[in-house]
């Protein structure tokens, strides 16, 4: 038999305590974050987002590969072991680079695009605990994959309000974004960048001196009090993006501004994984000064992966960040609800058309009226045939024309037959029509 040793009387107890960094969740506040993740799948399922689950162990080159061998996840806060067979595995410490991957392994290329994608559960990082999170945290994640439209960055980042409103009752939101231009943008942008922090060089924290070789772009990510002088005056972003990229930010605004989402630019907001391009944003909850969500476009993300270019956009919750001002909440019932069937199929086409949809589509979440639609650019006669497959009773079809005169058609799929409304009335006048 393999001798055992016994520890000291000293060190019993404190070895059966729970590692550094890792959470007990507790019955009332394991009840709160359920609650929440209902809430959560129940708004992003609305908009036609689908369930993934993706293993909590990955390969580490998928991490090193993605996000960059100079980031502070890769360098200092992955939680790495090796297995009998000298296989280098690691706890994930974000979920894009997962799903990305699945995507690529599970032929997801061949379904119907863009593959729409939400998930939840924890992640590690081995860094210092912050308030609000902890080596081991949870988070909701919502993903868009095979879309360059800006349609995809306006449905993550409103789906991701709902949420945050609603589902983590957080009442003071505040959405800051920015765009980070593409490979091209940056390459002329860091060299400007490089030569502005370099002459404030002798003022910088030790570890902004180290971001100016390594990873520049991660220096207007600092928060130490002499960094952030500097960094006020340094060259922006904006006057550096291709037509492109400042085409897209142009039409993510536009489509915020159309569906009524506030929002206040940030030249210095820039992602800490390499992976990103164009949008990028945070929420921040201005009650705790603490940000909820962090997300962004990651289009090289795929190709970095597998070679196959495939465009992607994203965003990720922070669960116990959401969750900590409500834990004081004694009473928390959660419900699991099978969906009721669909009773209008959305239908938009056109410029127009795509920048009031998203507000529609609002009003028909937030007055519980089952609603199916499709981002994708499939014909009207496409949609219409695929809201007859489904049996759904209504078709919604918002053009061009119906955009300017803030109307939208309504078609009675059994007897083709339809009408122009009002969208103002469109809620009343469906509810008549479904009863």
């Amino acid at each position: 038999m393999p001798k055992t040793t016994t520890p000291p009387r000293g060190a019993r107890k404190e070895s059966f305590r729970k590692a550094k960094g890792m959470h007990d969740i507790l019955a009332d506040e394991y009840l709160l974050k359920e609650n929440f993740i209902e809430k959560a799948k129940k708004i992003a399922s609305f908009y036609e987002f689908q369930p993934i689950q993706t293993p909590i162990l990955e390969k580490v080159e998928l991490f090193t590969t993605s996000i960059g061998e100079t980031t502070d996840i890769i360098e200092k806060e992955m939680y790495n072991l090796k297995t009998k067979g000298r296989e280098q595995l690691v706890l994930r410490p974000e979920g894009t680079a997962a799903v990305v991957r699945a995507y690529i392994e599970n032929g997801m290329q061949s379904l119907p695009q863009p593959v729409m994608l939400h998930y939840h559960g924890p992640f590690f990082r081995y860094e210092r605990s912050q308030k609000g999170r902890t080596r081991e945290f949870q988070q909701f994640g919502l993903e868009i994959l095979g879309e360059t439209d800006a349609i995809a960055d306006a449905v993550i980042i409103k789906t991701t309000q709902a949420i945050l409103e609603e589902a983590g009752k957080i009442k003071n939101l505040t959405l800051k974004i920015n765009s980070v231009g593409d490979k091209e943008c940056r390459e002329t942008y860091q060299r400007e960048l490089i030569n502005y922090y370099k002459k404030n060089s002798t003022k910088l924290c030790k570890n902004c001196v180290r971001r100016l070789k390594t990873n520049p772009m991660r220096l207007l990510d600092c928060k130490e009090e002499g960094c952030q002088e500097i960094k006020e005056n340094a060259p922006q972003i904006m006057n550096f993006l291709c037509t492109g990229c400042s085409n897209h930010f142009k039409d993510v605004l536009e489509t915020l501004d159309a569906s009524e989402v506030s929002y206040y630019l940030d030249h210095t907001l820039v992602r800490g994984l390499d992976y990103y391009s164009r949008t990028a944003f945070e929420f921040i909850d201005e009650d705790t000064g603490l940000v909820v969500c962090g997300g962004g476009r990651y289009d090289p993300l795929s190709k970095i992966l597998s070679g196959k270019e495939v465009s992607g956009v994203g965003a990720a919750i922070g669960i116990d960040r959401v969750l900590e001002k409500n834990k004081k909440k004694q009473s928390v019932k959660t419900t699991t609800k099978r969906g009721k069937p669909a009773k209008v199929f959305f239908i938009q086409l056109g410029v127009g058309a795509r920048y009031k949809s998203l507000a529609v589509l609002e009003k028909l979440r937030k007055s519980k009226i089952p609603t199916k639609h499709s981002l994708s650019k499939s014909s009207l006669k496409g949609q219409l045939k695929l809201a007859s497959k489904l049996k759904i009773p209504y078709t919604l079809i918002l053009g061009q024309k119906e955009a300017l005169e803030d109307s939208i058609i309504v078609r009675n799929m059994k007897t083709t037959s339809q009408e122009t409304i009002k969208i103002e009335k469109l809620i009343d006048h469906l509810k008549k029509k479904i009863k």
